[in-house]
Order: C-alpha cells, then structure tokens, then sequence
C-alpha cells in the first residue's frame, strides 16, 4: 500500500501505537473527516442502505427505518447513502427524515443510475422528490452513461442545487479505471469498496484519490455480512479495548476509517441496535500503521 498520505496526515502517535482521534476533528469525540473539495467536515461513520432500506410506505414497514435513522443521528451520524437501484430506499429515508424532523439536518446522497441524459435527468427529480430536499452529493452509479450524466451533475452544481458530484463502483477490477477518472474528470468523491480482507482500493485508487484532493466513501464495508460469516464465533483480541473497540462491527470499520485518506464509510443495517454498534467505531483512538497490520493479521488467523 502507498503509505505516503497516511504518514503525513497521521502525525499524532503515541507511544503504543495509536492515531488521535482527535485530531481534525469537530469536537473531542466524534471522528470526523474533512472533504478536500470544500473543507466541510463528515462524521467517519455514515449509513447505507442497500438491501435494508427498501420497505413499503405504511407504519409498520416504516418503523424499523425510523428507528435506525433516528438512533443514528441522535450517535452524531449525518451521510446516509442511497440509489434509485435499492428499492423504495429512497422514499423510506425521505419520509422516515421527515418524519422525524431530520430532512434539513441529515447529509443526504444518492446516485442516478439509468441510461440517458433525459432520464437521468427524471431519475434525479424523483429522487429529490422522495427526499423532499436535493441531496448534498449525487454520484453515477457504477459509472452507468457516465458522461451524460456529468454534463447533468456539472449543470446542478452550477446552478447550486447539489453541492457535490461523485463516481461509484463496487469491485476490484475497476479500481485503475476509477483512478483515471479521478484525474480526468475530477469529482468531488468517489465511492469503492474495502474491507478489512479485501484492501486492494488501498494500492492505487485511495492514494491517486488523495493526491488529487478527492473525497472517498468506502462500501460494502461488512462484504455484504460476509465478514461476520468469516469470524463466526471468535473472540475479539484483547487489545481491542485499547481503540474502544467491543464489537466485530467496530473492529471492521475502525479498521478503515484509520486510513486518513478515507472520508467515511457507510455500513448498511435495519437494525436498531446495529446501527449504534456501527456508530461505536466513530469515538476512540485510532490503529496506525502497525495496528492496522496487526487487526488484519488476527483476523486472517482467526477467519473461517
């Protein structure tokens, strides 16, 4: 891995290893990250909603939702992630924020994935109607029409409807294409994914990504609760308390969000109680380099 951006941002050590996660930050707890494009700061930890969110619109099926999106804004978290491709995702995140008064106060992103400028273009309307507000940050969906699409995204940034335009996959084959496009086409973020076994983002499109001053969210960070299969029932090591770590959950994001050059991550739950294990990696200290070398190493020991 290109280590160089994680030396010259991550500057507070201690003797034992760890990052401050204070450093940066907005306040004494919560880890933030900031966006390179702007300046604006981010909780590390967001929400997705991928397979979870996708309910129908009577309470009962909205309740879950509400619930998770509730517990995670009142644990300090803001970027809840979506797509037109995940179902009524979009609508049950619209109406559960309004419901609970969240629409102005949550940092809201989602994608278009269609083929076509003028579809495009309808499929944004909807998601912003279903939002009851633009979201903060749309992206091309696995890079679907992708120059259509941006002619679109530049046009509602301009216009100042979106604040920022981001490019999206989910596998490793294109990393080196997601790269070329962070230096062709210049977004304000782009969407990969990474976990705690599969950090090949981390050779070549996170450092690129760095270096040219471009946001990066981080998916399938659980692999779709692969992870959790993998580990099964083994125990956490014991110096996990050292980061605050007491869940499986934590350990794969604290995991990470301790590369600085990530932005935030956003794991995916219909589960209360998920969500706030989720939210815990977000306070802490942080591994460096070794840490994270070491939290690999247990978990290739210890997986299935």
């Amino acid at each position: 891995m290109n280590r160089r951006s994680f030396l010259a941002k991550a500057t507070l050590y201690s003797a034992g290893g760890y990052i401050s996660a204070k450093s940066g930050n907005m306040d004494d707890d919560l880890i933030h990250r900031t966006i390179p494009s702007t300046g604006e700061k981010l909780p590390a930890i967001g929400l997705g909603s991928w397979l979870t969110f996708d309910v129908g619109t009577s309470n009962s099926e909205l309740a879950p939702v509400k619930s998770v999106i509730k517990s995670f804004y009142e644990a300090g978290g803001r970027l809840i992630d979506s797509s037109p491709m995940y179902g009524r995702s979009e609508q049950a995140i619209g109406e559960s924020a309004s419901q609970l008064g969240l629409t102005d106060k949550l940092w809201l992103a989602t994608k278009v994935w269609t083929t076509g400028q003028e579809r495009g273009k309808r499929q944004i309307e909807n998601s912003r109607s279903l939002f009851k507000t633009w979201p903060m940050l749309l992206q091309v969906h696995n890079l679907q029409d992708m120059q259509s699409h941006l002619r679109t995204l530049r046009q509602l940034k301009a216009e100042g409807k979106i604040k920022y335009i981001g490019l999206t996959h989910y596998v490793n084959g294109m990393h080196r294409e997601m790269a070329n496009l962070v230096r062709s086409e210049k977004p304000d973020f782009v969407q990969i994914n990474l976990s705690i076994r599969n950090t090949a983002a981390e050779d070549y499109l996170i450092p690129t990504a760095a270096d040219h001053g471009v946001a990066v969210i981080i998916n399938r960070p659980f692999e779709t609760g692969a992870l959790f299969d993998a580990i099964g029932g083994a125990p956490l090591p014991p110096w996990a308390k050292d980061y605050n770590i007491k869940t499986w959950a934590a350990y794969f994001l604290k995991f990470i969000i301790s590369n600085p050059d990530i932005t935030c991550t956003i794991p995916a739950t219909s589960k209360e109680d998920h969500v706030r294990e989720n939210m815990g990696a977000c306070f802490g200290l942080l591994p460096d380099q070794a840490g994270r070398k070491r939290m690999q190493e247990y978990f290739f020991i210890e997986a299935k």
